[in-house]
């Protein structure tokens, strides 16, 4: 068995999509739009064949703040190779005005990683 894929609220799916892209190298499917419920949706492909679906609709109220500990899910994990990878891709994307929530260490169960924030809220674990 395997988590076939995991899907997300989001307020800008096109944002989404591209920050995805640009900063993890997603691949993304097709739009689909159903026009009758104006609910749209993208499927993202990691390199590890994981996936993420963003999926928008006019009726879904947002969270009302995005910042809290408490969404229903703690982060997404992305395993990036190394020490130095954390590093680099931590400061790209901090350079990039994306907020740092946790910064580069080595936490009590012996993971190194950092957390930062996608332009959402959500929060986005980059671990060795």
């Amino acid at each position: 068995m395997k988590i076939e894929h995991i899907a997300v609220w989001v307020e800008d799916i096109e944002q989404l999509k591209a920050f995805y892209a640009t900063y993890f190298g997603a691949t993304a499917g097709n739009r689909y739009t159903n026009p009758r419920t104006q609910f749209s949706s993208y499927f993202l492909t990691f390199s590890s064949g994981a996936r993420l679906e963003i999926m928008q609709r006019p009726t879904i109220e947002p969270l009302p703040d995005k910042t809290s500990e408490w969404h229903g899910y703690a982060h997404f994990a992305f395993s990036v190779g190394s020490r130095a990878a954390v590093d680099a891709l931590t400061e790209r994307l901090t350079a990039a005005g994306y907020p740092c929530i946790s910064a580069p260490r080595t936490t009590g169960d012996g993971y190194y990683e950092s957390v930062i924030l996608d332009p959402e809220g959500n929060r986005i674990e980059i671990t060795v």
